[in-house]
């Protein structure tokens, strides 16, 4: 596997789902084949385990251990796997990412804290403590629709000069903002929200962390890789194609949705935890068919 500093961790990157079993327990040999099926036969580049789209909030520290184990040997030799350790505890997240390099992961996707609102110094601070604490390249995840508190812009350039800390997973939702800090670094961006994925990539973005990405992820790829060939028609085309799909995982909630496409794959995904609550008929019915306005087939 080589090492693109342009593309730290390649173009298309899904946070995986984790799955249960149908008593809510982890199911580990799930986890390892469906990361099999994402890598193998979708083209995925990277996955992240424990992000959010994993229910990071509901497993436990040793959970997140054991799945980056078994996901490592599944297909660590063939895709990048960046462990989610952000938390709104410094020396957790610390603890976490230190756990995520002995267990093998080759990245951290760590998001910004949430819920205590940190000051901007404190974001400096609680970034730079972690992207220290290991060897492992760092993507920032900037969400403040969720997190509360946005890395602006100056924090950005800032962190930049960290030496592990590669780029950003971007759901700002700010083009502007993102623009500037990629004219001022060398960040890596990612989007973080799979509509936004080919703006992006305008102002120079490289890849996308993708949640519909677990049913579009080829041709996801192909829209990257057309816009990367100067096809930017052909980008276009796919961007309008997929839209109904990239926004339509996030019309109950991302996990849920996801979670109930792959139940109907007939893929290992199981139910999800509290407080989700697994998707309704009526909501898998509107699942398939935004999926069918994408060309996809649930």
């Amino acid at each position: 596997m080589t090492h693109d500093p342009v593309r730290p961790f390649g173009r298309l990157v899904t946070a995986m789902v984790t799955p249960f079993t149908a008593d809510g327990s982890l199911d580990l040999d799930a986890a390892g084949s469906l990361a099999e099926w994402l890598v193998d036969e979708q083209g995925h580049d990277a996955l992240v385990i424990s992000g959010t789209g994993g229910e990071s909030p509901t497993t436990s520290d040793a959970e997140k251990e054991a799945l980056l184990r078994v996901v490592g040997e599944a297909v660590g030799d063939r895709a990048r796997i960046l462990a989610g350790v952000g938390t709104n505890n410094t020396a957790h997240t610390v603890e976490l990412a230190r756990t995520a390099e002995k267990a093998g992961a080759h990245g951290l996707l760590v998001v910004t804290p949430y819920y205590n609102k940190p000051p901007q110094a404190g974001l400096v601070s609680h970034f730079t403590t972690v992207a220290d604490a290991t060897g492992l390249p760092v993507l920032l995840y900037d969400i403040p629709h969720r997190s509360g508190v946005p890395i602006q812009t100056e924090t950005l350039v800032r962190l930049a000069e960290h030496p592990n800390i590669v780029g950003v997973k971007d759901a700002k939702g700010d083009i502007a903002a993102t623009s500037d800090v990629l004219r001022r670094t060398d960040l890596a961006y990612y989007s973080g929200e799979d509509s936004a994925t080919l703006p992006l990539l305008s102002i120079g973005a490289v890849g996308v962390v993708g949640t519909s990405t677990h049913f579009a992820g080829p041709q996801t790829k192909e829209m990257i890789l057309a816009y990367e060939r100067g096809d930017v028609a052909g980008a276009l085309a796919l961007h309008r194609q997929l839209l109904p799909l990239y926004t339509g995982i996030f019309r109950t909630q991302g996990t849920i949705l996801v979670k109930a496409g792959l139940r109907a794959l007939g893929r290992p995904a199981g139910p999800v935890r509290p407080p989700l609550v697994d998707a309704t008929d009526a909501e898998l019915d509107q699942l398939r068919r935004d999926a069918s306005a994408a060309g996809v087939d649930l």
